[in-house]
């Protein structure tokens, strides 16, 4: 079967902004839907900064969200999704209650606070400001919006870390349309699949090449001494997440999308490794934006295969800042 690549917007159903202060190196995303669209989620890194994601419980009374947001910030960067709910509410979107309408948004966050000033944060003007500039034509990749301060290989600190940022792609078959944006913030290094080439991640001393292969894992293997263990909860190893959000035409429901994301993590565990550490909240979320029938089992296979490309593109659209080098200026 033939996959052809497609714009991301070809996907109808949904628009996105970015907004980020370049001086705090922190930003948010949004991404908007025409309607309340059903949307699954699975957390698989052991440390999370997330808002309101009980509501994609397939046993709560939610049908779907009016909205997912990305941003930086850690924990701190929560308190932005209020600007989306500002923003939604001021346009008649949401639930209705009676005396307003309430929008359902879910919000996770990356920890970029080692990147630019710790001290600024998204906030829920910046998230407003996204919205604002949310558009349904064109997606800006890279160093922008929640990627702004994305970086990984920081096993070691973030003095042997590069920059990443925010990738996008999207392909069809057989009808069926799936997008993929990520924003890679991990611990590890990213590799192409299909060859086994690094292009991300811890590098050697001199700044100018890749540590060896198999350093970050043999870094790790220190934390098995008793002497060591407390060292990696002092390192700025702790600074990561990655987060992706899958967009389809095709029609399921909460419990068969959080499975479709669930099938999605591949594509983390097969382009960075290490992945889903207790340091790291990695999270997909997948959201259902029309009615095309087709198998979960193929579109989590299809997923996958999508996600792969969004993350290699959150490395190669990446630009050094911060003092950070990028994909550029490693791989000639």
């Amino acid at each position: 079967m033939k996959i052809q690549e497609i714009p991301l917007f070809a996907i109808q159903g949904f628009k996105a902004g970015h907004a980020h202060d370049s001086e705090g190196g922190t930003g948010v995303s949004v991404f908007l839907f025409d309607k309340l669209s059903p949307v699954g989620c699975d957390i698989r890194g052991g440390g999370p900064a997330s808002r309101e994601t009980p509501l994609l419980d397939p046993q709560r009374g939610a049908g779907g969200l009016h909205a997912l947001v990305l941003s930086g910030g850690s924990a701190f960067g929560l308190d932005a999704s209020g600007g989306v709910l500002r923003y939604l509410e001021e346009q008649g979107i949401g639930f209705d209650v009676g005396v307003t309408r309430v929008p359902l948004v879910c919000h996770s966050c990356i920890f970029d606070l080692a990147v630019g000033s710790p001290y600024i944060r998204p906030t829920r003007e910046m998230a407003y400001e996204a919205c604002q500039n949310a558009r349904n034509d064109f997606f800006k990749e890279g160093c922008v919006g929640a990627g702004i301060g994305a970086s990984t290989g920081k096993i070691c600190g973030m003095e042997y870390a590069m920059k990443t940022g925010i990738g996008a792609y999207a392909a069809e078959c057989n009808g069926i349309q799936v997008g993929a944006v990520v924003v890679l913030n991990a611990l590890g290094d990213v590799f192409i699949p299909e060859t086994g080439q690094k292009i991300a991640g811890l590098l050697a001393p001199d700044k100018k090449s890749f540590s060896a292969e198999r350093t970050v894992q043999t870094e790790f293997l220190k934390f098995l001494s008793k002497e060591e263990q407390n060292i990696f909860a002092q390192k700025e190893s702790i600074a990561n997440t990655t987060l992706g959000i899958v967009f389809t035409n095709a029609r399921f429901d909460k419990a068969g999308l959080a499975k479709i994301s669930s099938v999605t993590h591949n594509a983390f565990a097969r382009v960075i490794s290490p992945v889903h550490t207790m340091a790291d909240g990695d999270t997909v979320y997948t959201v259902s934006l029309g009615q095309k029938e087709t198998d979960i089992n193929a579109l989590g296979v299809f997923s996958t295969l999508v996600m792969e490309k969004a993350l290699i593109r959150a490395v190669t659209t990446a630009v050094p800042l911060y003092g950070l080098k990028s994909y550029s200026d490693i791989i000639n």
